[in-house]
């Protein structure tokens, strides 16, 4: 009897091998770091090959300095004109403001853009105090995340200014 062994499957004719169909680990919002291969060569030429600066890292002579510096410079110095959301627990926080949306479970993190979702649905038990927030992403993928309020009343008042943020930010079928 012969046996093959991996996945028989191959993508179709003409789709993108992107997401999950290439890397099952894939989620849309994480991404992972960069990694340069140990063979590379001169046309894979990184910071390495380039001259070396008199300035001492972290001067403002250094251009690595510059360049790490300026974007959470500039997070900090643009406030939020509109309304923003945060509600979290001891674990897990959600976060919406003008740049999109934060989820945030124990260490793990990912941000989406209001270009990268589909919708944002909010639920409130019957009983218990554990409110549930999911992303849904374009690609038909849903991202839940359940913080647990210290009352029952935080959840209209959570509803509330979600839909302020909502309303302030994400603009219905430009996904």
């Amino acid at each position: 009897m012969e046996q093959r062994i991996g996945s028989s499957s191959e993508p179709l004719k003409g789709e993108p091998v992107t997401g999950a169909g290439f890397d099952p680990a894939y989620i849309p919002g994480l991404t992972a770091p960069a990694v340069q291969p140990r063979d590379a060569g001169p046309q894979d030429a990184g910071p390495r090959d380039a001259p070396e600066s008199d300035a001492a890292p972290g001067t403002p002579g250094d251009p690595t300095a510059e360049a790490t510096t300026e974007e959470p410079a500039d997070r900090a110095a643009t406030p939020p004109d509109g309304p923003v959301f945060e509600a979290g627990d001891r674990r897990a926080k959600f976060a919406a403001d003008h740049r999109g949306v934060r989820l945030t479970l124990d260490e793990e993190s990912c941000e989406f853009g209001w270009d990268e979702i589909a919708a944002l649905e909010t639920e409130s038990p019957r009983f218990g105090k554990r409110f549930t927030i999911t992303v849904h992403t374009p690609e038909r993928r849903w991202y839940p995340i359940e913080i647990e309020a210290p009352a029952r009343s935080s959840f209209k008042q959570w509803e509330s200014e979600l839909d302020a943020v909502l309303d302030a930010y994400f603009e219905e079928g430009s996904a």
